[in-house]
């Protein structure tokens, strides 16, 4: 006699009742909550907090941005950005110029010792990649991505529809 799953249980984690309706959403709920912990652990060894490397690799990558710009290509707000810009600044990762064609703006640029982190941040990346797909196959780490950007367009559809 094989024992059946427990239906109020999903991964192991209890699915209160108000969720049973939406099980998938549950369990992205709980994978990025569990992914955000690990990702900050990680973080914790190079002196950043979560979010704080997609700042920085946007710059890394692009340049001095203004902080409208680095709101834009994060899909922040800019409190938040304004608060991480300041902790980045404050570790010495960032700094701020002015901006020659608006005095209101300035541009945020990395400085030298956030270049000697890049590598390590790159290294963390890899890393979180490799724990989180853990024994996947190639076929499902492909399939997995491709299941991830659907749901991702879907998301995005509805907050342009709803919002």
């Amino acid at each position: 006699m094989s024992a059946c799953p427990d239906p109020d249980l999903a991964g192991g984690a209890a699915v209160p009742a108000c969720a049973r309706g939406g099980p998938v959403s549950h369990a992205i709920f709980r994978v990025a909550r569990l992914h955000r912990m690990y990702v900050g652990q990680l973080l914790r060894r190079v002196g950043l907090h979560p979010g704080q490397e997609l700042v920085m690799m946007q710059l890394w990558e692009r340049g001095p941005q203004r902080q409208a710009d680095l709101v834009r290509l994060l899909d922040s707000d800019a409190a938040t950005m304004t608060r991480t810009i300041q902790r980045l600044e404050h570790a010495g990762f960032v700094r701020r110029c002015p901006c020659a064609n608006d005095k209101r703006a300035s541009y945020i640029e990395p400085t030298a010792a956030s270049l000697a982190l890049r590598r390590e941040v790159e290294n963390i990346w890899t890393e979180l990649e490799d724990k989180t797909l853990g024994d996947l196959s190639a076929a499902e780490r492909t399939e997995t991505l491709r299941v991830l950007e659907r749901i991702e367009g879907n998301l995005t559809r509805a907050t342009t529809q709803d919002g």
